[in-house]
């Protein structure tokens, strides 16, 4: 018996050991960043503007793997399973993280068990805008409109289950409304129905919807987050209409899979909370309506914590399926 337990001894000292300097030596060849959308939008445009700048602070390639489907969640899959050496890592979202694990049965990943947190990267807190040919020139207004002809207005989305969906049914239950939500492939089809008038709301970030709000052919009328939105100063937040709770982001971080090393993950912390307090990088965030993170993992996590309980209530309480 004592000879087995000085093997199990002497076994874990290596393996601990070769953690060490397995993390001492990181990186020494290319680190991945798996994204979970294709080429464009808000996810790409976040995951290879800090991909650039942490290539050059650890000193090796940083390449970014689009890998769709499933709301993200294939990806997140694949970034759980993979090695946990921090080569491997993921652009969670807040249908990796949030969202999803309410919303597909059988999903592949325990998004806690099975990832270590490493930071909050960036928030693009949405905007409910409708069209300019609503006769609605307020929040209020459009409460008013939706309780006089029940399930008559619509809002559009780019998807089944994501943020601006999920925005709507928060809304909905919040205002006591009934609104016919009506899904798209996509932001940039979603918008184009509401700017034409056949669809009549629309919950988004402000890439999607900034250009049509600027011609005037969409109209802006309250922002989803606790301050006031920073391409919209004078729009007014859900907060200071009396819904506090409308405080919703596309929101984008780093995790990597669990038994990742904490020197590892300490190491990439460091390195992306300099990185988000770049000047330039804040710069090109700000010029997409996003706020940009930081923190240490602990704050990220307890993020997640706090995403995965109030999504759970808001899908189940909609009853929400997947496409």
């Amino acid at each position: 018996m004592k000879s087995w337990t000085c093997l199990l001894l002497l076994a874990a000292a290596v393996v601990l050991g070769c953690g060490s300097v397995s993390a001492q030596n990181y990186p020494n060849r290319p680190v991945t960043l798996v994204v979970t959308v294709p080429p464009g939008g808000a996810a790409d445009f976040v995951a290879r503007l800090i991909a650039a700048k942490l290539a050059d602070t650890l000193g090796q390639p940083v390449v970014i793997a689009n890998r769709a489907g499933a709301g993200g969640t294939t990806a997140a899959a694949g970034v759980a399973k993979a090695e946990p050496d921090g080569y491997t890592l993921l652009l969670n979202t807040i249908t990796t993280h949030g969202i999803g694990p309410h919303l597909y049965a059988n999903l592949p990943y325990e998004p806690v068990k099975d990832f270590a947190p490493v930071i909050l990267v960036a928030r693009l807190p949405l905007v409910m805008s409708v069209s300019a040919l609503l006769p609605a020139k307020s929040v209020q207004d459009v409460v008013a409109l939706a309780k006089a002809k029940p399930g008559q207005l619509s809002f559009a989305t780019s998807g089944t289950g994501g943020a601006p969906h999920l925005s709507g049914e928060l809304f909905k239950r919040e205002t006591g409304t009934q609104l016919l939500h009506v899904s798209f492939r996509g932001s940039g089809p979603a918008v184009i129905e509401v700017v034409a008038g056949r669809v009549d709301i629309m919950f988004d970030a402000a890439p999607a919807l900034l250009s049509f709000i600027t011609a005037g052919s969409l109209r802006a009328l309250a922002a989803a987050s606790a301050q006031r939105h920073s391409l919209f100063p004078d729009l007014p937040t859900f907060a200071e209409l009396g819904y506090p709770r409308m405080d919703v982001a596309l929101w984008y971080g780093v995790a990597v899979p669990a038994a990742t090393p904490r020197e590892i993950v300490t190491r990439l912390n460091a390195e992306l909370d300099q990185i988000l307090a770049m000047p330039d990088i804040r710069e090109s965030f700000a010029r997409q309506g996003a706020n940009p993170g930081g923190g240490t993992p602990a704050e990220f996590a307890a993020f997640i914590h706090d995403e995965l309980a109030r999504w759970g209530v808001v899908v189940k309480q909609a009853g929400i399926k997947p496409d």
